[in-house]
């Protein structure tokens, strides 16, 4: 099973099993002077900035798979709770940071429902299953900034 993602503070149709530690992923990248005049001009005239953009996708991903990498090496089935944060390191760097915690997950049987016969008539005191409504782990949440 690859490492799932979840933002939520469990993954749904899973049990959390155990919770095994806090995994984070970040990098640090710089604005390519070139990048950064055509982006300055853009300014100009308003729009995307598309060289950012894709600079942001490419770093969430790098942050994403280092973290992914830890939580792997411990044995996760999943991250639940992933967050980001940006900060700036320097005139021109910044840095995107991706945390959660890595758990083991089960998943939850999912029980059939019985459908009551169609024929028109009540048949209340027929015993029909339903299915369990099975509440997510309380996970408590985690600040990793104290």
């Amino acid at each position: 099973m690859t490492v799932q993602l979840s933002n939520l503070e469990h993954l749904p149709n899973y049990q959390i099993t155990e919770r095994l530690d806090v995994v984070y992923g970040s990098t640090v990248r710089s604005k390519h002077v070139g990048k950064d005049l055509f982006a300055g001009l853009k300014n100009i005239v308003g729009g995307e900035l598309t060289a950012y953009t894709e600079l942001l996708e490419e770093s969430r991903q790098e942050a994403i798979d280092r973290m992914i990498v830890k939580a792997e090496a411990l044995g996760a089935d999943a991250v639940v709770g992933l967050r980001f944060s940006t900060s700036s390191i320097a005139q021109g760097a910044s840095e995107l940071f991706v945390y959660g915690t890595a758990v083991k997950v089960a998943p939850i049987p999912q029980q059939q429902y019985q459908n009551p016969p169609s024929d028109g008539y009540n048949h209340s005191s027929q015993n029909v299953s339903t299915q369990t409504q099975v509440e997510p782990d309380d996970l408590p949440r985690f600040n990793p900034f104290g």
